[in-house]
């Protein structure tokens, strides 16, 4: 990646910035010991998108993904506020998805608030189609959810070389 920009698997590390940003970002934020045990669990990929300063690098953004079988649920997707619409959003999401395909993951699904009109276009933006309401799903504000799914994703075999 180029300007600075790259994604990375998330470690123990990252766990402040991530409080940080997740802070900033929803009404109800995960703890930091939810996201400590959720780095544990075999099952998830977390992903960072760091940016240079310097020589220094910082996490701007973080996405997390359950995988079981061929199926992954992102679950978590959030950016820096001053970072967001500037395409970084995208990328870490495709990351996190090539992730997923290496563990023969091909369909993606998430859940985004009705409203989040910039979410909806960033998941569309990736092939991702509305499949279904879940009713009252968010608190602090009470809002539908949007449920969104990716199939047909290519899975990604150990050689690097696509399956689909």
């Amino acid at each position: 990646m180029s300007g600075g920009i790259s994604a990375r698997r998330m470690t123990a590390g990252d766990l402040e910035a991530v409080i940080r940003i997740e802070q900033k970002s929803f009404p109800d934020p995960w703890s930091f010991q939810s996201f400590q045990e959720s780095l544990g669990q075999p099952q998830a990929i977390w992903m960072v998108i760091e940016k240079a300063y310097g020589k220094e690098k910082w996490p701007i953004g973080y996405a997390g993904v359950y995988t079981v079988l061929d199926e992954g649920e992102i679950v978590n997707v959030a950016m820096e506020p001053e970072e967001r619409g500037k395409g970084y959003g995208k990328i870490l999401v495709e990351k996190l998805m090539e992730e997923g395909a290496k563990r023969g993951v091909s369909d993606f699904y998430l859940e985004v608030r009705m409203g989040n009109e910039a979410g909806k276009r960033l998941y569309r933006s990736l092939g991702f189609e509305p499949c279904g309401v879940r009713k009252d799903f968010y608190e602090q504000p009470r809002e539908d959810a949007l449920v969104m799914r990716c199939t047909g994703f290519p899975v990604i075999t150990t050689g690097g070389q696509s399956v689909r």
